[in-house]
């Protein structure tokens, strides 16, 4: 398959047009795309979501069931101690300051919102352990804030696919709200981040097998396929 550069002079409306194609052709390839950590209640949506931080949903889906059993409200967390919480997320990357924050999350929602998790992202992003992805994540998914979170496979597809040249994730953001409709802004993500999942890989991505190939300008990417290796200095 050629190696395809980046369309030359493409406008903002043009660029619009091609990242709606790009959705409709996600979503009619990946009907079924959904946040793909396991959860039940609010709560377990957003310690989940915090779990995720440089692991994966697969692993966190791991530990969660006997740690939602043992913890099943905030003011279970807010009396554990640190060590409680740790020994069942043990197997996590960063358990031990993840451990740390959902005690104190749990003591925050007590203390400022009756032991209920908001909805709002602004609110949200208070809390103990919870950044601006985190954050964006849980409110989308709760009916809150309407946003469109970059995880690390929306930042990198964001680029390939030449809808930002931002690196920094707010300013990704800021760009695909630009972009897209806010209408599209939570199935956007989730589409991208199914794609960066299953297709288009960080160190080898399969063009070869990619719906929107056509639409892809593959910025970043070598005619191999592979990603390409960083100018050194």
């Amino acid at each position: 398959m050629a190696y395809r550069r980046p369309v030359p002079r493409e406008t903002q409306k043009q660029k619009r047009a091609r990242a709606l194609e790009v959705l409709d052709a996600l979503a009619a390839s990946m009907p079924d795309a959904r946040i793909e950590l396991d959860y039940r209640t609010p709560l377990e949506l957003l310690v989940a979501v915090i779990l995720s931080a440089q692991c994966t949903d697969k692993r966190v889906n791991l530990v969660t069931p006997a740690l939602f059993a043992r913890f099943a409200d905030a003011a279970a967390y807010a009396e554990a101690t640190e060590a409680d919480v740790g020994t069942l997320i043990r197997s996590l990357g960063l358990y031990q300051s993840k451990a740390k924050n959902l005690v104190a999350l749990g003591r925050a929602l007590l203390e400022s919102h009756g032991g209920e998790v908001p909805t709002e992202r602004e609110v949200l992003e208070t809390l103990p352990g919870v950044g601006h992805k985190t954050a964006g994540v849980v409110s989308l998914h709760l009916g809150g804030t309407q946003a469109f979170p970059v995880d690390t496979h929306v930042q990198r597809l964001s680029v390939r696919l030449g809808f930002t040249r931002q690196t920094q994730p707010d300013k990704v953001e800021d760009e695909l709200q630009a972009l897209f409709p806010e209408e599209r802004w939570g199935a956007g993500h989730q589409l991208l981040v199914w794609h960066g999942r299953r297709t288009c890989f960080a160190r080898s991505p399969e063009c070869e097998r990619c719906v929107v190939l056509a639409l892809c300008p593959r910025i970043g990417v070598t005619p191999g396929g592979k990603r390409a290796p960083r100018a050194r200095t």
